[in-house]
Parts: C-alpha cells; sequence; structure tokens
C-alpha cells in the first residue's frame, strides 16, 4: 500500500471513529427525562416493587461491602446509597441512572480490590459485588423499556468493555469472579427490556390503526349518507326545476296571444330555474367529492373551483387547456362553426365537462395526446375529449367513477347526453352534447370521432 493509500485509510478510520463517538455521546452522555409510565392495570404497583427493590441493594451493598468486601463504613454507605439510588434515578432519568449506577460499581470493585490485595477480604465476589449486580439489572431494565435498541446495546457494550478491562487487564487476587455472569444476565436483561418495549410500541400502534379504521369507517359513512342525499337531491329537486324550466319555456305557446308581461314573467321562472339547476349541480359535486375543497374531484385545487368563484365560461377554455399543457399533458384544440350566446348552465357544464376529461387525462394517459373539440351546432353545443395510447404505465387509480357521472348529470339536466367509450387505438374519447337552451330537444346524429391521435 503506498503512503497516501495509508494515509487515506487512516483518514477514513479517523472519521469513522469521530462518528461513532458523536453517535455514542448522543444516545449516553444525556441528562433527558424519560418517566416510567403507570401500568394499565396495576397502575403505581411497578414504582412501588422498584422502591423496594432499590432499599434492598442498598442495605445490601453496605452489608457486603463494609462486612465482608473490607470497605470502610462510610465510603460502602455511600456506595450503597449510589446504587440504590440509580436504581430510583431511572423511574425519570435512565441514561443518567445508568451512570451512577456503573461509577457506584467501580468504586466499589476498586475498594474491595485493594482489600483483597491487602488481605482483609477473602474469596470476595469481584469485581461486581452481587448487591451491585441486582442494582445494575434493575436500571439496564428501565433503560431497555424505554430507549431505543441502540442505546441499550451501547450501554451492554461498554459494560462488557469495562468488566474486561478491570477483570481481564487490571485483575486481583484471590476472587469469585462476577464479570461473565454479569454479562449474561446483562444480555438477558436488555433482550428481555427491548422485547417488552417492541411489545408495548406494537400495541400502541395496533390502538392507533384500530383508531384510524374507525375514523375511516365513519367517514365512508359519511360519505355514503353524502351520496344518498345527492342521489335524492337528483333524482327529486332537479327533476322537478327541469320540469319547471321545461314548462315555463312552453306555456306561453299555449296561450293564442300572450301578453308581454306574462311572456316576461314565464322567462323569468325558466331562468330562475335554470339557475337553481346550476347551484344544485355545484351541491351534488361537493356532496359526491370526498374533499370538499376540490368538488369535482379534479386532484389539483388550483384548477377546482371554490364555492365563491365566479362561475367559468366557455371564454376560459383557452386558459384551462393552457394550464393543462403547462401539467405535462400535449393538448391540441379545434373550434367549428360561429360561436353563439348560450344560457349560463351549458357554458358552465361545457367547461367542467371538458375539465374533468382533460384531467381524466392527466391522471390515467400520462404522455398522451389530447385533442379538444368544440363544435358550435344550430341545435346545440359538441364537445369532444380524445386522447391517444399512454406512453408509459398508468398508475393504480383510486377513482370511483364519479367523474363521468357528474358529466352525464350535467348534461342529463340540460337535456343533453355524455358518452364515453374507448378508441380502436387504445385511446379513450368523452364526447356530449348539450342543447342550445338548455332544454331538451331533438339531438343531431353524433358525428365519429375524429380519430385518436397517433400514439
Amino acid at each position: 500500500m503506498t503512503e497516501s493509500g495509508g494515509r487515506r485509510v487512516l483518514a477514513a478510520t479517523a472519521d469513522l471513529a469521530r462518528r461513532w463517538l458523536g453517535v455514542l455521546r448522543a444516545d449516553l452522555w444525556t441528562l433527558r427525562a424519560d418517566p416510567l409510565p403507570p401500568s394499565l392495570w396495576l397502575r403505581w404497583f411497578p414504582h412501588g416493587l422498584l422502591c423496594l427493590v432499590a432499599f434492598g441493594v442498598s442495605f445490601g451493598a453496605v452489608a457486603q461491602l463494609g462486612s465482608d468486601g473490607g470497605v470502610g463504613a462510610q465510603l460502602s454507605l455511600l456506595i450503597g446509597l449510589a446504587q440504590g439510588g440509580a436504581v430510583l434515578l431511572a423511574l425519570w432519568r435512565p441514561v443518567p441512572a445508568w451512570w451512577l449506577s456503573m461509577a457506584a460499581m467501580l468504586v466499589g470493585a476498586v475498594e474491595v480490590r485493594r482489600g483483597l490485595l491487602a488481605g482483609g477480604a477473602h474469596a470476595f465476589t469481584w469485581p461486581w459485588s452481587s448487591a451491585g449486580i441486582v442494582g445494575l439489572l434493575a436500571v439496564l431494565l428501565l433503560l431497555a423499556l424505554r430507549v431505543p435498541t441502540r442505546v441499550s446495546a451501547e450501554a451492554l457494550a461498554l459494560i462488557a468493555l469495562l468488566t474486561y478491562a478491570v477483570q481481564g487487564l487490571w485483575g486481583a487476587a484471590d476472587y469469585t469472579p462476577t464479570g461473565v455472569l454479569t454479562l449474561i444476565l446483562s444480555t438477558v436483561v436488555v433482550v428481555l427490556g427491548t422485547a417488552l418495549r417492541g411489545r408495548r410500541e406494537a400495541r400502541a400502534e395496533l390502538v392507533e390503526q384500530t383508531t384510524l379504521t374507525a375514523e375511516e369507517r365513519a367517514r365512508r359513512t359519511l360519505l355514503e349518507e353524502r351520496s344518498r342525499i345527492a342521489r335524492e337531491l337528483h333524482d327529486v329537486v332537479a327533476h322537478h326545476m327541469s320540469v319547471i324550466s321545461i314548462q315555463a319555456q312552453v306555456a306561453p305557446h299555449l296561450v293564442e296571444r300572450p301578453s308581454p308581461e306574462l311572456v316576461e314573467n314565464l322567462e323569468g321562472i325558466r331562468h330562475n330555474a335554470l339557475e337553481a339547476l346550476t347551484e344544485l349541480r355545484r351541491v351534488l359535486g361537493v356532496l359526491r367529492s370526498e374533499n370538499p375543497e376540490d368538488p369535482y374531484g379534479l386532484g389539483n385545487p388550483g384548477t377546482g373551483a371554490a364555492p365563491d368563484a365566479p362561475q367559468p365560461t366557455l371564454d376560459r377554455l383557452d386558459a384551462l387547456i393552457e394550464n393543462t399543457r403547462a401539467a405535462g399533458l400535449d393538448v391540441t384544440a379545434g373550434v367549428k362553426g360561429r360561436a353563439r350566446p348560450y344560457p349560463p348552465g351549458v357554458e358552465l357544464s361545457a367547461y367542467r365537462i371538458v375539465q374533468e376529461a382533460l384531467s381524466n387525462a392527466l391522471r390515467h394517459a400520462p404522455g398522451s395526446e389530447v385533442r379538444v373539440e368544440v363544435a358550435h351546432q344550430p341545435a346545440g353545443l359538441r364537445l369532444a375529449v380524445t386522447n391517444s395510447r399512454p406512453d408509459r404505465p398508468v398508475p393504480p387509480s383510486a377513482g370511483a367513477g364519479h367523474g363521468l357521472l357528474g358529466m352525464r348529470e350535467r348534461a342529463a339536466m340540460l337535456g343533453g347526453t355524455v358518452t364515453a367509450a374507448r378508441t380502436p387505438a387504445g385511446g379513450f374519447t368523452v364526447s356530449a352534447f348539450l342543447p342550445r337552451d338548455g332544454t331538451p330537444a331533438a339531438l343531431p346524429p353524433d358525428p365519429a370521432p375524429t380519430g385518436d391521435p397517433t400514439p
């Protein structure tokens, strides 16, 4: 290996070590609080049990270190209080509690080693005392229950490293080794705590999913009820309003010489009926939509009409086509015949039908070529939106056919029709005819589509 290669290896190793030490510091060098929550069924019983464990650890450590370990009474009392206090501290701050427990055990190991070498202690458990091991296991369990698995593994690795350094490298004389036993028990406790924490998190996630499922069920129920209301409005109210409009238009012809006032009033009734149908169509769109902010289900709030926005007309078709081109669809447009004034309901429905057809092409035929044709005929307005075969796989759609249903309802309320079918070349075409005055009329024959654009 060249000298430059050796430098790169050393630099990479140093960088890796710095990163690992940074992660270790972030995980274990912290004073953050993480209180142990009360048990679901036994409430504060675990806290009371751990208080008894802390008392037993303190009492046992003082007795063992003072009588058998050759440690002074005052120092053994301090070590015992630190080990028992670490158990209590772990109820609120498990990481600092682990450091306190390890520090107390290390101080005890240093003092007991001094007694072993001086002959003041014989065959004592070293480097870790029995009481210290119990306290450490309790702290490790509380740690593993509330911190990520990585942090528990790092704590276990540091325990193994410290045990190896004290017992394997430093050593003592005439003692009963406890390093291997401590590592085995610590591993078991960490695995147990991690498993219990995973089970608790899985249960909490299950509860959350159950809550979401209940909310989704309630949402679907609400949408079904809204759809039912929309159907009833369409079948009853819209039908009667259409009848009123037709009767108001026909009534002047039933009188031999109707007065201008009568004709004007009947025209006002027809106009109001058509306006009411327009507003009713907006209500039906909102009721059928899963998103009230996008009542026509276009998936793009920028193209949806807000409830208080001005009603779009045929004059805005060019802007709609330009917006669709900006979204990435190749759209061409053609207009046949001379434009005539249409009632607001006809212009709004024509705009919405073209808008929904372009939206469907965006969602279901990405990369296709789209042809929009608008034909002004003596009997009314004919529309055709045809797209070619998509040039890439079409992603699955969660749509429920509300768009085509809305287009057909719009046309039916004005006495028109909407048809949708696949083309022989693999594309899709939507054709619509709307009577010029927004009332049922004899429909001219539907000309054959101009052909699918070249795929």
